[in-house]
């Protein structure tokens, strides 16, 4: 999957917490948020808003915990393990790493796997 396709994908899903993503579709997906992300700081400080990256960041919020949801369903490991990162230090490296694992080839109980 590349960048656009990730993107409109992490849209069109923006509150399915079902499926399966792959780690192409999660981390293109990430880059996009931050570089929205990094725009309305930048965009903020020039206009001395402070408003806009809070909006970007509540306008991302549903389709990024549904696709990290679905990046952990390729791995057959229910979405709620992303609360881990409430785990100071720890929960996130773990949730990195799960990021970063090869989703299961055949289907598991979370469906096919992605093409």
């Amino acid at each position: 999957m590349n960048f656009p396709d990730a993107v409109k994908s992490g849209f069109d899903n923006y509150i399915n917490f079902e499926g399966r993503a792959s780690r192409s579709e999660y981390w293109w997906w990430w880059l996009f948020y931050m570089l929205a992300y990094a725009g309305a700081i930048v965009i903020d400080i020039a206009l001395s808003l402070g408003l806009l990256s809070v909006l970007i960041s509540l306008a991302l919020l549903a389709p990024s915990l549904s696709i990290g949801a679905r990046r952990l369903h390729d791995i057959n490991k229910s979405g709620w393990w992303q609360l881990l990162v409430l785990i100071p230090l720890i929960g996130p490296i773990i949730l990195i790493i799960w990021y970063c694992m090869k989703g299961n080839l055949g289907e598991n109980r979370f469906g096919p796997p992605v093409v």
